[in-house]
């Protein structure tokens, strides 16, 4: 096959692997479904691979076919980069980073980095994403995005993870609840209170540790509500529905009626790390990890 029906023929594949249906993947490709079939079949007798197995109307990837759908995707989504990036030079761009990254790390941390890198980096597109720490590892794993700001411990082989902030957690209150700066001796205090929490699927590994907070207090918290901003935590928190417990670096940013107590008595903190595919062939990527670790 010359390459670009290889490319085609790779193309078709990753879409009937995906939609496991070959009207539907037919449909996407804009294709009629007789002539998908032929070409997957071609595919199959070019490569001497059987890559699904047919049974009636339902399609099925073969271990050799669920295996090349995960390479072929990860290597064609690099094509697309490389290709993207011959673009951005082409008009006159030295490229672009693709953040992705949790609340917090918008406070400060990831505008003092973009200030400092558009400094010496003038032409330099960036796109910025956020979601939740397993969504920005999905997104790393399938070279959407080149970097992210996640709370977690420990990665996935393959990508790499560096610490950047260190920080205590604050207890969050509404601005008239008599517990303050004054009389705070500990969270026992407040084991009666409802809290509102970040949800556990934004980070489990996270959730994990504000929930061990409370089992050193001695006490299990009464959750009343769970989500996923800073925003509607303190919102509710602002109206009463009860307190939380969030990063030193959500203070900033937001003009509400609340306020913080810093919890810095207490064994637990909270770790913004910085992650990515080592593998990641984005030239701006070093050149911003270089940064990062010289400002750290």
């Amino acid at each position: 096959m010359s390459y670009q029906t290889e490319l085609r023929h790779l193309r078709y594949f990753l879409t009937v692997a995906e939609e496991l249906h070959f009207r539907k993947a037919a449909e996407r490709l804009f294709i009629s479904q007789p002539g998908l079939s032929r070409q997957i079949k071609q595919m199959e007798d070019d490569l001497n691979i059987e890559l699904f197995k047919r049974h009636n109307r339902k399609v099925a990837l073969t271990p050799a076919g669920l295996y090349l759908k995960d390479e072929i995707s990860r290597n064609l989504k690099n094509l697309d980069n490389i290709i993207n990036h011959a673009k951005l030079l082409q008009d006159g761009k030295q490229g672009k980073l693709e953040f992705g990254y949790v609340g917090s790390a918008m406070q400060e941390i990831i505008p003092n980095l973009l200030v400092s890198f558009k400094k010496k980096h003038t032409n330099v597109q960036f796109g910025l994403k956020e979601m939740d720490n397993e969504k920005q590892i999905e997104n790393l794993l399938h070279k959407k995005i080149d970097i992210g700001f996640v709370r977690l411990d420990r990665v996935p082989r393959g990508l790499n993870i560096q610490p950047v902030l260190k920080e205590n957690f604050c207890l969050v209150l509404p601005k008239n609840h008599l517990i303050n700066n004054q009389n705070f001796k500990n969270l026992h205090q407040l084991k009666n209170e409802s809290f509102i929490l970040f949800d556990p699927s934004y980070s489990p590994s996270y959730y994990e540790k504000v929930m061990q907070i409370f089992t050193d207090s001695g006490f299990t918290p009464l959750i009343s509500h769970n989500t996923i901003h800073a925003a509607s935590i303190y919102k509710l928190v602002e109206n009463n529905f009860g307190l939380s417990i969030v990063p030193k670096s959500l203070q900033q940013g937001y003009n509400m009626n609340i306020k913080f107590i810093e919890l810095d008595k207490i064994n637990q903190h909270t770790t913004l790390s910085v992650v990515w595919d080592k593998d990641n062939r984005n030239p701006l990527l070093n050149t911003l990890l270089k940064m990062i670790t010289k400002n750290n």
